[in-house]
């Protein structure tokens, strides 16, 4: 059994591994999405900080943000090292990631069974975060069969 929890648990964070990937290796793409689906104005006064100090907008520390919670949280779940505080934090990036990219109820037509179909899938991720959450690093024992 534990074999399969393993298996579980990698295919269940894998999106998020490599959709860190591709975030950190694009950065400039990322911060132009998000740009177009976050009001970022909000977090000027918040970050202004770290736009001081880096030189970078706030979508492009975003950008980085986000890349570095999928990948570094996914590779914590995969290894089964600080579960189920990675799990948390997953579970709500995955939470704003659908209010804001899948918002299928502001739209119409196609659009929105596309949307709609996005957010169930992040809402089944969810799920299996929430479990990964309960359970924890916990190892699972099959107990021992007396004959």
């Amino acid at each position: 059994m534990q074999v399969f929890f393993t298996i579980g648990r990698i295919f269940l964070v894998a999106i998020f591994i490599l959709s860190g990937a591709q975030k950190l290796l694009d950065i400039g793409a990322t911060a132009q999405l998000i740009q177009t689906k976050i009001p970022t104005d909000m977090l000027t006064d918040l970050a202004a900080p770290l736009v001081e100090m880096t030189g970078m907008r706030v979508p492009h520390l975003l950008s980085i943000l986000v890349g570095v919670i999928e990948l570094v949280c996914g590779v914590l779940i995969a290894f089964n090292v600080g579960t189920r505080g990675a799990a948390l934090l997953l579970v709500l990036f995955a939470i704003a990631a659908t209010y804001f990219y899948h918002d299928f109820w502001t739209m119409t037509g196609p659009e929105r069974e596309q949307n709609m179909i996005q957010a169930l899938k992040n809402l089944s991720i969810i799920g299996g975060l929430l479990v990964l959450f309960a359970l924890g690093s916990r190892r699972v024992l099959v107990p021992a069969r007396i004959d």
